[in-house]
């Protein structure tokens, strides 16, 4: 036995220094090869970020930006010991994001996935993301996606009646309007449960609870002093974040539970529920029920797992849709002319009638998509996302390194001007055919590219065509603000650090104005 013990201390003698050796020869090689790269100058400990974290919030983004196009196209930043190579260019992001073996999400994910733990979001790429994948995806097949269209237009037509009282006003902030309906619709869609937030966002505890966690995800990334999961439990951020998973959670998982309770008096699957024996009227879909019947007929999810793909769902498509909604408005405020020609389509569609849109209206509103493309080109909800590397990778004349970080600029690359000519100017012409047919295919990503591309990116094109063409509808609208005055916060998403603040006047009916002639 003692022998046996000397034997093991003399073999972890001579390992530990190899080890360490080898470590530090790879941490060496990595520094080696990151520093070869453009970038600005970086201090032992503190990197080259400390003057951003020190810059204030406001102006965070601009000095950012600024770097960017001093060292573009590829930028090297130390964050601490982490090397960030920043990508800019449509050929070097196409080598990163075209490829099946760089899927791994970089160490920010890491303060999301305690809300929505290893979902198709934050999962690192390995088995269960590929199963969930190719489990999920056809949930999001063309003839479910026309059932959501029905929520879409509830919601939309609350917004319009919520809006009235604005009429006149000088200006008001656009965004919580376009927030809670944009709730509204994502938790009706993905849980079959309404919250009532565009009537009752004050008094709901889980509506509250959603807008403080991502508030306080969003404080805690960029704060390295926040980063220990100890440490940040102590503070009232922490404290708070704990409070916001329980609701969460809690309300996710009582859900889940009743819906669950509810199959059981049902042998039917969802497709044989959709139509309704007396009357032929279709069932409303919602995304928990369609993850709880592909369960049922196939790969086994636990609650847990199907709790983490329905907070994904909740968090995904509740505040980039909202911020894509306001940037498009803001655009069409601020350029009367587009929105007149986008309302002379709307009125070609409807006539002048107030009846909902159906799936083939809203593929018909030509104009109205090109113009959501342009918004999210100008303003990307997504401008930022990272991955992990695992392996080296070459780009641009340089070898990176297995455990950098490659973050893509979205924002930056929907500017490189030999893809959008004059790039700063709003101009949905940018998304004719026969532009789009010349430009390379990943100069344009607001949805990511590649194998792990955003699934809802349908979904939230149909919300936002809904939405939009129920206010243009209804109300004209101007920006009170210029784009130069929008100070932006890239931190989870691309948000205005104040309001988007805008004045409506109530479009006439043209029956109106023909009586009236």
């Amino acid at each position: 036995m003692y022998a046996m013990l000397l034997l093991l201390l003399s073999v972890l003698l001579i390992l530990a220094p190899l080890v360490l050796l080898l470590r530090n020869a790879k941490r060496a090689r990595l520094i080696r090869l990151v520093d070869k790269i453009p970038g600005p100058p970086s201090y032992p400990f503190v990197g080259s970020e400390l003057s951003l974290l020190l810059a204030p919030r406001n102006k965070q983004w601009g000095l950012l930006q600024m770097r960017l196009r001093k060292y573009q196209p590829i930028m090297r930043t130390w964050v601490g010991p982490i090397a960030v190579v920043h990508l800019t260019r449509p050929e070097h992001i196409e080598i990163l994001l075209s490829s099946t073996r760089h899927l791994e999400k970089s160490f920010a994910y890491k303060f999301i996935e305690p809300w929505l733990g290893t979902g198709l979001l934050t999962a690192t790429g390995g088995q269960k993301w590929h199963v969930h994948r190719k489990m999920i995806t056809p949930t999001f097949h063309f003839s479910i996606l026309d059932s959501f269209v029905e929520v879409f237009s509830e919601k939309s037509e609350i917004l319009v009646k919520k809006l009235q009282k604005e009429v006149g006003s000088p200006g008001f902030d656009m965004f919580p309007y376009v927030t809670h309906c944009a709730l509204d619709i994502i938790c009706e869609t993905a849980m079959g449960t309404p919250v009532n937030a565009q009537e009752e966002a004050e008094s709901s505890t889980y509506v509250r609870a959603l807008y403080d966690i991502s508030r306080l995800i969003t404080r805690r990334v960029p704060r390295p002093w926040l980063h220990n999961d100890f440490l940040y439990k102590l503070t009232r951020d922490g404290r708070r974040h704990n409070e916001c998973l329980e609701v969460l959670h809690g309300f996710t998982k009582k859900v889940i539970q009743e819906r669950k309770k509810t199959r059981l008096n049902s042998s039917r699957t969802i497709s044989e529920q959709q139509e309704d024996e007396g009357i032929g009227k279709k069932k409303r879909l919602a995304f928990l029920d369609m993850l709880l019947d592909a369960s049922e007929g196939g790969t086994k999810l636990t609650d847990e797992e199907i709790r983490e793909e329905v907070d994904t769902f909740m968090f995904a498509g509740h505040d980039t849709t909202s911020a894509s909604i306001c940037w498009a408005l803001l655009l069409l405020g601020l350029h009367p002319h587009v929105q007149s020609k986008v309302h002379e389509e709307l009125q070609c569609i409807f006539q002048g009638s107030d009846r909902p849109p159906t799936m083939k209206d809203l593929a018909d509103m030509k104009l109205l998509e090109r113009v959501i493309k342009e918004s999210l080109r100008v303003y990307p909800s997504a401008p930022l996302f990272s991955r992990l590397l695992r392996e080296d990778i070459e780009i641009g004349g340089y070898t990176i390194p297995a455990g950098s970080t490659l973050r893509v600029n979205v924002y930056c690359l929907h500017r490189n001007p030999d893809q959008f000519p004059n790039p700063e100017k709003f101009d949905p012409d940018n998304f004719l055919p026969e532009r789009v047919a010349k430009r390379h295919p990943y100069a344009y990503i607001p949805f990511s590219a590649g194998p792990r591309n955003c699934i809802g990116q349908k979904f939230a094109l149909l919300e936002e065509k809904t939405v939009l063409s129920y206010m243009l509808r209804h109300y004209e609208l101007r920006s009170r603000d210029s784009r130069e005055d929008m100070n932006l916060l890239a931190e989870i998403i691309l948000r205005p650090e104040n309001r988007v603040r805008m004045s409506i006047k109530a479009r006439r009916k043209e029956g109106a104005e023909m009586r009236s002639s």
